[in-house]
């Protein structure tokens, strides 16, 4: 009899999490490494919600609360729905767990059974299919390149969807391309969702304060409220608050829904970090002024890295509409070889020369499920951006 779980054959580990440990180790060893692969802000929690959580340890707010979250950050949420997305939701439809991460893994695991379908546009954030899997469900993937935004159509949604649909998980602006729907845009998807009352909503939108001008972020419930009673609407506290390692999620949605979330979570983890939670208090309740400010800092950076990836010859970066990732094509560097003499067959290959070579460390596109490409995050100082940039063009110069 085998020892480990057969469920474990269906996944694999997270290409992210995989490259920021080995980045760890290569800086360890003395390497001088410019690392563009992790999805977090490089701003310090703001000073009131830091200040929040040592009150919270200093006040003995340090024990069990309920399952999914203290009933004062569950109202600061129904708050936040209600004042920037235009959604009622009542304390009894809102769960707060830990990190997004959680919310989307709970949910999936109380509503999926084998056989039942996930559709995730692609490129995706790696670790949706994956959940989808562990889950017991199947991912239905709907490529989305360059050519059309990195969009869906109403058009390529129509036609995935079957009798097996449970879910589409929605995720805009993207993890790992930026691109946004804007409302128009949002209004076809949902326009097909209407059609097809068996299908479910779970949208990711945790970059929604991470928007560029040009853009206006709206999510589904909001364009169509028919959607509501079949849209789980998530979001945390990670990205527009660079809290991501105090790790807080939550989510609104139907009560039963959500009734289903907490039993999976009251026999997992139970509640999120205790001083987490009134740290989340603050930040959503305290001033938000700071956040068009990081925007603005994301702005400069993005054009920074924009500009200076197309110098490279065989790449093509698009503009992306929000978030803190670009997501260039390296079309014209496959089936080059290295100035150290590794074909590039892959984006897998291409990223694994581009650091062993330059010292830059990128996150490879088939992670993401559309090659070839990799992605970058330019949450990171003015002064790596550029020297990475310049790192990468020498390393495309050299391909022959």
């Amino acid at each position: 009899m085998a020892f480990l779980s057969a469920t474990l054959d269906r996944v694999k580990p997270s290409p992210t999490v995989a490259l920021t440990a080995l980045v760890g180790e290569l800086k360890a060893a003395g390497r001088d490494i410019i690392s563009l692969g992790a999805g977090e802000p490089d701003f310090p929690t703001p000073e009131n919600i830091r200040e929040a959580g040592k009150r919270a340890i200093d006040t003995g707010k340090t024990r069990y609360t309920a399952v999914d979250g203290i009933p004062e950050l569950k109202a600061a949420i129904v708050s936040k729905f209600a004042r920037e997305n235009n959604l009622a939701y009542d304390a009894c439809e809102i769960t707060v767990g830990t990190g997004g991460k959680q919310v989307l893994y709970n949910a999936l695991m109380a509503t999926l059974n084998p056989g039942d379908e996930v559709l995730i546009p692609a490129p995706y954030w790696v670790s949706y299919p994956d959940m989808v899997l562990l889950a017991g469900g199947e991912p239905v993937i709907m490529p989305a390149g360059p050519e059309s935004g990195f969009r869906i159509t109403p058009e390529q949604l129509e036609a995935a969807i079957s009798p097996k649909s449970k879910w589409l998980i929605f995720n805009s602006p993207s993890n790992p391309t930026g691109a946004g729907y804007s409302p128009d845009a949002l209004k076809a998807l949902t326009d097909v969702l209407e059609r097809h009352p068996h299908v479910w909503v779970l949208t990711d939108d945790m970059y929604e304060h991470i928007a560029f001008p040009g853009f206006d972020f709206s999510t589904p419930a909001q364009i169509a409220p028919s959607l509501k009673d079949r849209t789980l609407t998530l979001n945390g506290v990670s990205k527009a608050y660079a809290m991501t390692g105090w790790r807080i999620g939550y989510a609104g949605g139907p009560k039963h829904l959500i009734a289903a979330m907490r039993k999976i979570q009251s026999q997992s983890t139970s509640n999120p970090c205790t001083i987490s939670q009134w740290a989340a208090l603050e930040a959503l309740n305290g001033p938000q002024d700071f956040i068009p400010v990081n925007v603005q800092t994301f702005l400069r950076r993005r054009d920074l890295i924009v500009a200076g990836l197309n110098t490279a010859p065989g790449i093509h970066c698009p503009t992306p509409d929000g978030a803190f990732y670009v997501y260039p094509s390296i079309t014209g560097c496959i089936g080059k070889t290295t100035t150290a003499g590794t074909l590039i067959d892959t984006d897998e290959t291409f990223c694994k020369a581009l650091l062993e070579e330059t010292g830059v460390a990128v996150v490879f596109g088939a992670a993401f499920g559309l090659s070839p490409a990799f992605r970058i995050s330019y949450a990171t100082s003015d002064e790596d951006l550029i020297e990475a940039s310049a790192r990468l063009r020498r390393f495309c110069e050299g391909l022959t």
